[in-house]
């Protein structure tokens, strides 16, 4: 991973990005939240965003996920800039999960169930592929035997 801000590079330890953040800045008003941001990511990376409430971690995903139009610079996956003015976001969106703090599971569904939804329901995965995976995501983050628990 590759994380510069500005002028300063934190860390640095990967060859061909998955995720690429190039010099993004995003303003809000004359709030500027990233300025000049970059941020490699490959793949099988896990990765935190830690900073204080208002530094800009949520901006940074809602970018990556192109639910926020950056101001300047570019986002590229594999490569391939994503966030060229124009060009339609649900591609994109189609490939990144994210899941937020306030991450909203919803209350009728287990966690499996709710796992499973997008994957049916966006991208057109078997029911079968859909719990495989969900089993196999649970599985790495720990969270096995949380399959079949309600919210």
């Amino acid at each position: 991973m590759t994380v510069n801000v500005g002028s300063g590079v934190v860390a640095s330890t990967s060859s061909t990005p998955k995720i690429s953040l190039r010099g993004v800045t995003k303003a809000f008003g004359d709030n500027v939240v990233l300025r000049d941001f970059s941020l490699d990511v490959s793949a099988g990376e896990v990765v935190s965003l830690i900073g204080a409430s208002g530094s800009g971690k949520t901006t940074v995903l809602r970018c990556i996920n192109l639910l926020e139009q950056i101001d300047d610079g570019a986002v590229l996956l594999d490569g391939d800039e994503v966030s060229a003015v124009g060009r339609d976001p649900n591609p994109v969106r189609r490939r990144i999960g994210i899941v937020f703090q306030s991450f909203n599971l919803f209350p009728h569904m287990s966690v499996a169930r709710n796992i499973t939804l997008s994957l049916t329901e966006v991208l057109g995965q078997s029911g079968d592929a859909a719990r495989q995976r969900a089993s196999e995501l649970l599985a790495r983050f720990g969270l096995a035997e949380k399959a079949d628990v309600y919210p």
